[in-house]
C-alpha cells in the first residue's frame, strides 16, 4: 500500500507549467488508493467463514507442533524406545514439523488473501519444501511397511538395526531432495493485475510456470503415481500379509501354538513335579504371548497411520493432477 502514495508538494508542483500535471498525478493515485481499499475490503479481508478458517489453522498449527515435538521428544529421553520403528515414526514427526513451521503459514496467509507477499525466493523455497515433506513422508511409511514385513514374514532373510534405520532415514531426506528439484525450478511470481504490479503485491500468486502445457499434466500424473499411487499398493500388500501371518497362520509365537504350549506346560507340571522346570518354560511362554500381542499392537498403528495418510493425501493428489 505504501508504494502507491507520494510526495505532491514538491517544488515543481508550484509551477504554473507543472499544475494540470500534478492535478492528474493526484487525481490517478487517488483513483489507484480507493481501488486497492476497495479490493482490501470486498477481497483481502477476512470473511465471517474465513475467520473459521483462520481458528482451524491455528488449531493445527499448535497441536501438529506439541504433538510431533513430543513424539521426539519421548524417543529422544527414553533409550528403550530408540526401536527401528520409532526411528521412523520420529522421521515422520520431523516431516510433520518442517510443513507446519515453514507452510502451514503461508499457506493461511494466501488462501485468505488470494495473494502472495513473500518474494520470489520465498516462493521456490516453501512448495519445493512442501514436496520434500509429502515424498519424506510415504518414503518413511514404505520402509516402517518394509522393515515389519521382513521382521515378520521374513526373519531370516534381513536383520533391522538402529544403525541401518539412521542410514535409510538420510538416504530418504537426500532421495527426496534431489526428486522434488523440478517444482523448484518451474516455481514464480506473478501478478492476476499486471496494471498493478509496481504499485502493490496485492493479487500476486506464486504458481508454477512450464514450457509447455503438456509437462505439467505428465509431472504431476508421475508425481501423483510415484508418491501416491504405487508406495499405498506396497504397503497395503506388505500389511495385508502381515495381519495373515500375525492373526491367521499359525506360526512359532502365534497365539494359538503358545496356548498348546502353555496346556501343555500345565498338564506335565501336574503330572511330574516338575515345578521349577516348568516356572522356567512358563516364563518362556509369557514373553511369546507378550510379543505377540506386542507385534500386533504395533501393526495395528501402522496401519491407522497409513489409513490416515492416504485419506489425507488423496484429495489434493487427485485435484493436483485434475486442474492441470
Amino acid at each position: 500500500m505504501s508504494g502507491i502514495t507520494g510526495n505532491l508538494d514538491c517544488d515543481e508542483c508550484k509551477h504554473p507549467v507543472h499544475v494540470a500535471n500534478c492535478t492528474e498525478l493526484h487525481s490517478s493515485m487517488e483513483t489507484d488508493d480507493e481501488l486497492l481499499r476497495y479490493i482490501w475490503s470486498e477481497y483481502l479481508h477476512p470473511k465471517e467463514y474465513e475467520w473459521v478458517l483462520i481458528v482451524a489453522y491455528i488449531v493445527v498449527f499448535f497441536v501438529s507442533l506439541i504433538g510431533n515435538s513430543l513424539v521426539c521428544f519421548a524417543v529422544w529421553k527414553n533409550r528403550h524406545m530408540r526401536t527401528v520403528t520409532n526411528y521412523f515414526i520420529v522421521n515422520l514427526s520431523l516431516a510433520d514439523v518442517l510443513v507446519t513451521i515453514i507452510c502451514l503459514p503461508a499457506s493461511l496467509v494466501v488462501d485468505i488473501t488470494e495473494t502472495w507477499f513473500f518474494g520470489d525466493t520465498l516462493c521456490k523455497i516453501v512448495p519445493y519444501l512442501q514436496t520434500i515433506s509429502v515424498s519424506v513422508s510415504v518414503l518413511t511409511l514404505s520402509c516402517i511397511a518394509q522393515d515389519r514385513w521382513y521382521a515378520i514374514c521374513h526373519p531370516l532373510m534381513f536383520k533391522s538395526t538402529a544403525k541401518r534405520a539412521r542410514k535409510s532415514i538420510v538416504a530418504i531426506w537426500v532421495v527426496s531432495c534431489i526428486i522434488m528439484i523440478p517444482q523448484a525450478i518451474v516455481m514464480e511470481c506473478s501478478s492476476l493485475l499486471p496494471e498493478l504490479m509496481n504499485k502493490t503485491r496485492l493479487f500476486t500468486v506464486c504458481d508454477e510456470h512450464w514450457g509447455a502445457e503438456i509437462y505439467p499434466k505428465v509431472y504431476h500424473t508421475g508425481f501423483f503415481i510415484v508418491t501416491y499411487i504405487a508406495p499405498l499398493c506396497l504397503m497395503v500388500l506388505a500389511y495385508i500379509q502381515i495381519c495373515h501371518k500375525l492373526w491367521c497362520q499359525q506360526i512359532p509365537g502365534s497365539t494359538s501354538v503358545i496356548q498348546r504350549k502353555w496346556r501343555t506346560l500345565r498338564c506335565s507340571a501336574q503330572n511330574t513335579g516338575q515345578r521349577e522346570t516348568v516356572r522356567v518354560r512358563t516364563s518362556t511362554v509369557c514373553a511369546e504371548i507378550k510379543q505377540v500381542r506386542a507385534r500386533r499392537k504395533t501393526a495395528r498403528m501402522l496401519m491407522v497411520v497409513l489409513f490416515v495418510f492416504a485419506l489425507c493425501y488423496l484429495p489434493i493428489s487427485v485435484l493436483n493432477v485434475m486442474k492441470r
